[in-house]
């Protein structure tokens, strides 16, 4: 198509989007031309010489050049979408040690500008530069001015807004070791509130945002802050009503961004609580107490964990009932551990977005977090990211465009959470892969979960991955999938074999594990380490990624510890092994014992019952 006709600001965006959309500029070809309308959505018209784009947003007019790109050779055809809310974004979490690179972060704006997305939000709990707080983001990979002021300019050429993700009041845990924030810290991760220094630092916080993103909405946090008023406050001022606290403390912040010209949504769960009697996912509708929410604020309703679109219904009413302006935030599943969850995520935003729309809900975020150190890339869940938009415009899922973004059928990508599929159920999760790989040997916390085949199941989904890794676009993430598994396939029902030898007395078994498994293992380990540390460089700053060298290197450490052990018992220098003495307990960290549904993402408590620290 040729698209030297249309205005400059259009060209721009087809510039960066011609490896995906077949368009030029030389004036051969079809001509494209581009209309705004006051219509919700777009419309495509096509015919042997021309195509017509009329859109409202320019999120609308990417998603149109998507359609296109699915419908290349045909003509005489029409296609209509419409979006079914104001503000459609994704939120990456740049706090949990991996840090997007700009050049991922361009990729990830423009691969889902072509989605539909309007805005994508940055989850910055303390990696955003202030100039005034030389500690806050210190060593972290923060953002700096000129990272933010670059990535707002690149957006704003697809009209995606750039928002700020913060928190002011709870999750500012990366800051405590600094004796100098000791004096505002409450308790545990939540800032003292009623202290001016507090209002200081919040103060150099949202003015380095307002001053390097020209996006006026920002969130401010604010959730799952259930000890304010419990440490320093409660010593300082005695006990206080805790949402007179949380309505005082929003009012100092609220006073604040209105200084900047923000406009402010924040989590709802804290005062969600209030009204209902301390809980937030209420089976009633019957509220608690009435608040004096701020009309200025919009509370964000936060929920992932269900597939059932009656229980968003029910929240969102409820909501509805205690703020005139609510918002929803659901969830890509990227945050326990290397492996997403695209098939759960599919249900559970079908379900949340279906909901979102019978309630008039006009602000829909996708959140992306990393807990526990942002292993799973923000790549990975783009099949979730794409049907989310699919349910959006469409209402329905139709998975053909998506190789268009990706060079891979919807399907195909489907496969990288292949380290976990244990079950055919989609409405289940679970992150074997993590607490597997982590899983001590000698000290089995996860063996009785371990079921006879795995090491076979872990062996084909590593062949399977293998096949995409050759992907030119993505082929990296399978390929670090696949060395995960084959990991997996030799350690994953280690532990519970040695035992099993050892209680036999079978030495020669045991020297078999000790002189040919374990140094399979570690070389498998090895090259799953060299895999996972080249998806980091290619997407992350290099800041976090310290973790994960004295995780892995620890888990090598630890096995090379198990072999020598083994090879003294073998050899008759030790008389028995007192890890192994001890009688086998069934995992209790959970009453759940199936491995299709067991989530245990903490790393310090999956490698040992001891201190971590």
């Amino acid at each position: 198509m040729n698209y030297s006709g249309c205005r400059k600001e259009i060209q721009d965006i087809l510039k960066e989007v011609k490896d995906i959309v077949n368009v030029c500029s030389d004036g051969k070809g079809i001509s494209l031309a581009a209309e705004e309308w006051v219509e919700n959505g777009y419309l495509i018209t096509k015919n042997a010489s021309e195509v017509v784009i009329k859109y409202h947003r320019k999120s609308d007019f990417c998603r149109a050049l998507l359609m296109l790109c699915n419908k290349e050779g045909e003509d005489n055809w029409l296609h209509r979408e419409k979006s079914s809310f104001d503000e459609f974004g994704v939120m990456l979490d740049f706090s949990r040690n991996a840090v997007m690179n700009l050049e991922k972060t361009k990729l990830f704006i423009r691969t889902v500008a072509l989605m539909g997305y309007n805005f994508v939000g940055l989850y910055m709990e303390d990696t955003i530069e202030i100039p005034e707080e030389p500690y806050w983001g210190y060593m972290r990979g923060a953002m700096t001015a000129s990272e933010l002021k670059e990535i707002d300019e690149y957006a704003a050429i697809f009209d995606i807004e750039i928002r700020a993700y913060i928190q002011t009041l709870a999750h500012v845990n990366q800051i405590t070791r600094y004796e100098e924030y000791q004096e505002i810290i409450d308790t545990n991760d939540i800032l003292l509130a009623g202290e001016e220094r507090t209002y200081q630092l919040i103060e150099n916080l949202i003015k380095a945002v307002s001053e390097n993103l020209n996006s006026r909405k920002i969130n401010i946090g604010m959730d799952e802050a259930h000890m304010v008023g419990l440490g320093k406050y409660l010593d300082k001022h005695g006990y206080s009503d805790r949402f007179k606290i949380m309505e005082e403390h929003l009012n100092r912040v609220l006073a604040i961004c209105r200084k900047y010209g923000l406009q402010v949504q924040m989590w709802s769960d804290m005062f969600f609580r209030l009204a209902y009697g301390g809980e937030y996912y209420v089976k009633e509708d019957t509220m608690a107490a009435s608040l004096n929410i701020p009309p200025d604020v919009e509370l964000v309703y936060w929920d992932y964990y269900s597939c059932d679109k009656e229980r968003y219904d029910r929240m969102l009413k409820n909501h509805l009932k205690i703020a005139d302006r609510v918002g929803f935030a659901g969830g890509a599943w990227k945050w326990t551990g290397f492996a997403p969850h695209n098939a759960y995520s599919l249900e559970i935003g079908k379900a949340a977005i279906e909901a979102c729309k019978e309630n008039g809900i006009k602000s829909v975020v996708i959140t992306a977090w990393g807990d526990n150190g942002g292993e799973a890339s923000s790549f990975s869940i783009l099949p979730a990211l794409y049907a989310d938009a699919e349910f959006h415009y469409a209402g329905s899922f139709e998975p053909s465009k998506f190789k268009f973004l990706t060079g891979m059928t919807f399907d195909e990508f489907m496969q990288i959470e292949s380290a976990n599929l244990f079950s055919k159920d989609t409405t289940i999760h679970n992150n074997a892969s993590k607490y597997l790989l982590y899983n001590d040997v000698f000290l089995g916390t996860f063996d009785t979960v371990i079921f006879e085949g795995i090491s076979e199941f872990y062996q084909n989904a590593a062949l399977q991955l293998e096949k995409l890794s050759t992907n030119k676009n993505y082929g990296y993430l399978f390929d670090t999938q696949s060395k995960l598994c084959t990991v997996l396939q030799h350690k994953a029902d280690l532990g519970h074999r040695i035992k099993a030898f050892y209680d036999k007395g079978d030495r020669q078994q045991l020297s078999g594990i000790e002189e040919e498994e374990i140094p399979a293992i570690l070389k498998a380990l090895e090259e799953f380490y060299q895999a996972f540390e080249a998806q980091w460089e290619k997407e992350n700053k290099p800041f976090g990624f310290e973790v994960q060298c004295i995780r892995i290197g620890g888990l090598q450490k630890r096995l090379e510890y198990v072999k020598r052990q083994l090879k003294a018992y073998v050899s008759g220098e030790k008389e028995k092994i007192e890890e192994l003495e001890v009688e086998r307990r069934a995992f209790h960290y959970y009453a759940e014992e199936d491995i299709s549904k067991i989530n245990y993402n903490l790393w310090r408590e999956i490698v040992s019952p001891g201190d971590m620290g």
